[in-house]
């Protein structure tokens, strides 16, 4: 279980990456580029809050 939340990790920083990316081109795909940063910080948050969780036990 803790290797899928790293991933989830990875694919949440790189989405991020391409939000910042998207954002600072002003060309934002009709809005489908805030889909990712959505999904960015949906995959983070449940990074942490498996970490968080995890530290626990």
């Amino acid at each position: 279980m803790g290797r899928i939340v790293d991933v989830l990790l990875v694919i949440g920083i790189i989405l991020l990456v391409l939000w910042l990316l998207g954002f600072a081109t002003t060309y934002t795909f009709n809005g489908y580029i805030h889909v990712a940063l959505v999904i960015a910080i949906i995959c983070v948050g449940i990074w942490v809050i498996n970490r968080l969780i995890g530290s626990r036990r």
